[in-house]
């Protein structure tokens, strides 16, 4: 009977001592946040790294992975874009004054045991066990036994509370909590831009119909320049922006570093596409000199649109989005809903603040809008990542051929001389060279191009 007891003694203690290691795993990201994780490319290793920013010190980053596991990266070693996020991660949190990052409470899937339940039960556990010892040891059988089954069944219950996993999303609260996008609040966010731009919509969807030409200038200060030149889009009828109303946490939401390098992944309020922060190469569009001074350029179909956050829009908007994330979910400039300072983000570029829903802010440093899909979205078939793209969106019409890169060319000057025409002034050394277009209601395009030897030559394009 001694030896029986000892054995089951072990077996106890095995257990309860089990329960509380399980109830609390080490490290802030385990085995499912890797979705969620920064990976991080150095110049070193080829293979990256998949954590986030954990803390800065002495020219090194450390990063912090799954399950505890720790690396230290010399600032140096980090590729361009690496380390312009990791410089964004230190003057955001500088910015906040040592606000935390977001840490397992906001992240998905992680283990959240009822501590005050634990504590309890083990208490119950204890005093089981001491009733078993003394029932034991006074030979009382029928005692012994009941002690016995209590301990056990404590010891059960103890168990599968520690590792009793919650859905907790990144936002706060599950899928089904997230109230349905009020069409009035969207329409006001639009409203400044109209009637340039026009809405509507269903039970399902808000529906935006613009040119895709913003009520800014474009393209001054563009260094890296592949000689496309914005002109009206039809993005309208049946191939408006469509904006769902019921957003829907991802359960593993899709990283912009990955994904999306085709195709828009939000819409601007003033009716203008947001596009992934990298070009289709995979590079920062912004670093590499491709956008001009509002965070935009043209693409292959002559179609303006930002890569950066449009910031300015929050002139004209005030408070109210800048911008709508085709998950649904809304993008703000650089304070909270309440015109407070921005809060730290969590690794798709967002949080969930306050009594606001989840949303999206725009920044001046890498990804500037969104750093991954944090509602869920449908992905059209025919595109593999990384250049899959979101459905529904709508889509540009090209009028003429994409054309190559002009070296060393730096676009100094833009205007519109007339309701349809605009003129593009480049520079190249200490030449100037010319692009003037001119369009009308039937959709024919005349252009004037002028290079820096002052060559004319014409074309016209019809749509």
């Amino acid at each position: 009977m001694q030896k029986s007891f000892q054995i089951f003694l072990l077996i106890t203690l095995g257990l309860f001592f089990s329960q509380l290691s399980i109830a609390h795993p080490g490290g802030h990201y385990h085995q499912d946040d890797t979705a969620e994780l920064h990976h991080w490319e150095t110049k070193i290793n080829n293979t990256p790294l998949i954590g986030n920013f954990s803390m800065y010190k002495n020219e090194m980053v450390c990063i912090e992975g799954i399950n505890g596991k720790e690396w230290t990266i010399s600032m140096k070693d980090l590729t361009e874009i690496d380390k312009k996020y990791a410089l964004a991660e230190i003057n955001r949190i500088n910015q906040l004054n040592g606000a935390q990052l977001i840490s397992e409470e906001t992240n998905n899937d992680h283990y959240h045991p009822n501590y005050l339940m634990l504590i309890f039960l083990a208490s119950l556990t204890c005093i089981s066990f001491l009733l078993c010892y003394y029932a034991f040891s006074r030979k009382l059988i029928t005692q012994w036994r009941l002690a016995y089954s209590s301990l056990f069944f404590i010891s059960t219950l103890l168990f599968l509370i520690s590792c009793k996993k919650e859905t907790e999303n990144i936002g706060g609260g599950t899928s089904n909590s997230i109230p349905k996008t009020s069409t009035a609040f969207l329409d006001s966010a639009f409203s400044p831009f109209k009637p340039t731009i026009s809405t509507s919509w269903d039970t399902n969807y808000f529906y935006v119909s613009s040119a895709g030409i913003p009520n800014h200038n474009m393209m001054i200060g563009i260094t890296s320049w592949q000689q496309q030149v914005p002109i009206p889009q039809d993005y309208t009828g049946t191939n408006h922006w469509s904006i769902p109303l019921q957003p829907v946490y991802a359960s593993q939401p899709l990283s912009t570093r990955y994904n999306f390098m085709k195709g828009a992944v939000a819409l601007a309020v003033n009716g203008v596409p947001i596009f992934n922060a990298l070009n289709n190469r995979g590079e920062d569009a912004f670093t590499i000199g491709e956008l001009d001074q509002w965070g935009g350029h043209c693409g292959k179909g002559d179609d303006y649109h930002y890569h950066a956050a449009p910031l300015n829009l929050s002139t004209s908007v005030g408070l109210k989005p800048i911008a709508f994330a085709l998950d649904g979910f809304p993008v703000y400039g650089a304070n909270e809903p309440d015109g407070l300072a921005m809060q730290a983000l969590d690794t798709c570029h967002g949080h969930k603040y306050g009594n606001y829903v989840y949303h999206y802010h725009g920044t001046t440093s890498y990804p500037y809008v969104i750093g991954a899909m944090r509602g869920q979205v449908s992905i059209d078939p025919t595109t593999p990542a990384p250049e899959n793209q979101i459905l529904p969106q709508a889509f540009a019409s090209p009028i003429r051929p994409a054309l190559t890169p002009l070296r060393g060319a730096v676009i100094t000057d833009f205007t519109a001389p007339n309701t349809n025409s605009y003129n593009l002034t480049y520079q190249i050394g200490n030449k100037f060279g010319h692009v003037n277009y001119t369009w009308d209601n039937t959709g024919t395009f005349n252009f004037q191009f002028i290079d820096t030897g002052g060559v004319i030559t014409t074309a016209t394009y019809h749509r």
